[in-house]
Formats: structure tokens, C-alpha cells, sequence
């Protein structure tokens, strides 16, 4: 008989955890966020778009959120493996939300478990890619 161990889920407070030190280190660089945080089963558990953030950041974050989530890595890892003739090329057909390969999506884990992700859009992929990291951080 085998027994397994709960691991603790990705709650609201952990949400608006990540949303603050996200958007800490976004004002801190002086740029203008969308912050979209999902649990483990892709549900969205906490959204914030800065006043001055442009409105398709927010769609941004969402689907940098997802793929993470879905593919279970930082979406800066997957750029070469969605190029023509790349592991995911053909991937984002197959599944039923876009995805979006660009930096800014980060999934969230506790005691080796995937419970959620966070998505960034409004800056550079890179800045988006080191505040989604940096709040990930910052929850462990």
C-alpha cells in the first residue's frame, strides 16, 4: 500500500503574494504590468493591470501564465523549441487555450509539485521573465 503526501495548493493569498512582489519589481524598474496568477488546473486565481499598463498586456499575462502551467517551464526556456523544426512547433494547435512563447510565464511549485503559474506582460520579455522570477522567489 502506498500513501501519498499532500502538497499544499496555490491559495489566494499566495495569488496576491505573487501579484505584489511582481508588480513590487516592475514599479521598482519603472515599467508598467499586467499580472495573471492560475492554480494547478489553469484557473485563474488572481489578475492586476496596471492603470498605465497597455490593454493587451493583460491577455498577455494570461497566456504567459498558461503556457507555462501547460508545459510546466518558464516560457524563456521554450523560444527555440516553437522555431520551424523546434520540439513544440506544431504544439499550439494541439491544444484548446493559444499559447504564447515568449518570456514572462513562470510555473509555481511546492515540494516538487507544479500548483500554478504566474504570467507578466507590459515590459521587455526579459524584464517580464525577472519580475514573474522574482515573485516566484520571493513566495518560496
Amino acid at each position: 500500500m502506498s500513501t501519498t503526501t499532500a502538497v499544499a495548493p496555490l491559495t489566494t493569498q499566495d495569488a496576491d503574494a505573487l501579484m505584489a512582489a511582481a508588480h513590487r519589481a516592475a514599479e521598482s524598474a519603472g515599467v508598467t504590468v499586467s499580472v495573471t496568477v492560475l492554480d494547478a488546473g489553469g484557473h485563474l486565481l488572481a489578475f492586476r493591470r496596471d492603470d498605465r499598463a497597455v490593454l493587451i498586456s493583460g491577455e498577455t499575462s494570461t497566456r504567459k501564465a498558461y503556457t507555462a502551467l501547460q508545459l510546466n517551464a518558464p516560457t524563456a526556456d521554450l523560444v527555440d523549441a516553437v522555431q520551424p523544426g523546434g520540439l513544440f512547433h506544431t504544439l499550439p494547435t494541439a491544444l484548446d487555450r493559444p499559447l504564447l512563447f515568449i518570456a514572462g510565464g513562470v510555473p509555481v511549485h511546492r515540494d516538487g509539485r507544479l500548483i500554478g503559474a504566474i504570467g507578466v506582460g507590459g515590459g521587455a520579455p526579459e524584464q517580464d521573465h525577472g519580475f514573474a522570477a522574482t515573485a516566484v522567489e520571493a513566495l518560496a
